[in-house]
C-alpha cells in the first residue's frame, strides 16, 4: 500500500471528472482552462507521497487544480505578447551594411593613395595638424619653416585629398581650429 494516496486521488479524479470540470469552469470562467488545469493536476498527482494521508481527496484535487490554474495565469501575464516581440525584433541594427563597409574601405584606400602622392612636407603637416591635433606654430618650429608655409602645405594637402575623394573642401576663415 505504498501508493495509497496516489491511487485514491487518481480514482477520485476519474470518478468525479465531470463534476470537477463544471466546478472549475464556474470558478475559472472557461471550460477549456478547467480541462487544462485538471490534466495538469493529473500529472502532479504522481508527486504525491504517502508521508501524510490525504483526508479529503476531492477537495485536495480541486485545490490543486485551482493552484495549477493560478500558476498558468501568472505565467501568461509574464509572457511577452506577439506585438511586443515584433517591437523587440524591429530594433534598428546600427552596424553598417556590407555596401557601406565596402564604400568606407574604398574611401580609406583612396585616402591612402592621396597621402602617398603628396610631397613629404605637406604629408607631414597634414598628419601633425589634422591627425595629431598639433598647432601650426608647433609644426612650423619642428620643421624649421614659417607658419605661413605650414598653412600653405596644409591647404595643399587637404585640397589634394578632397580631390581624390571627390569631396568639396570647405574653407574656414582663420585657418584650422585647434582641437580641444
Amino acid at each position: 500500500m505504498a501508493d495509497s494516496n496516489r491511487v485514491r486521488l487518481r480514482g477520485q479524479l476519474v470518478e468525479n471528472y465531470g463534476g470537477l470540470v463544471r466546478k472549475l469552469t464556474r470558478r475559472l470562467g472557461s471550460s477549456d482552462f478547467a480541462h487544462e488545469a485538471l490534466h495538469e493536476t493529473f500529472l502532479r498527482l504522481d508527486r504525491v507521497t504517502d508521508a501524510v494521508p490525504v483526508r479529503s481527496p476531492a477537495d485536495y484535487i480541486f485545490r490543486t487544480a485551482v493552484n495549477v490554474a493560478k500558476d498558468r495565469q501568472k505565467a501568461r501575464t509574464y509572457r511577452v505578447s506577439a506585438s511586443e516581440i515584433d517591437a523587440l525584433l524591429d530594433v534598428c541594427d546600427e552596424r553598417p551594411d556590407p555596401a557601406r563597409v565596402v564604400e568606407a574601405r574604398s574611401e580609406i584606400e583612396a585616402f591612402k593613395r592621396a597621402l602617398a602622392e603628396l610631397p613629404a612636407r605637406p604629408r607631414e603637416v597634414l598628419r601633425s595638424v589634422s591627425i595629431e591635433g598639433r598647432s601650426p606654430h608647433e609644426v612650423a618650429a619642428e620643421l624649421g619653416v614659417s607658419v605661413r608655409t605650414v598653412e600653405s602645405d596644409l591647404k595643399l594637402a587637404l585640397s589634394r585629398c578632397a580631390d581624390c575623394l571627390d569631396r568639396t573642401l570647405i574653407r574656414r576663415l582663420g585657418g584650422p581650429r585647434p582641437r580641444s
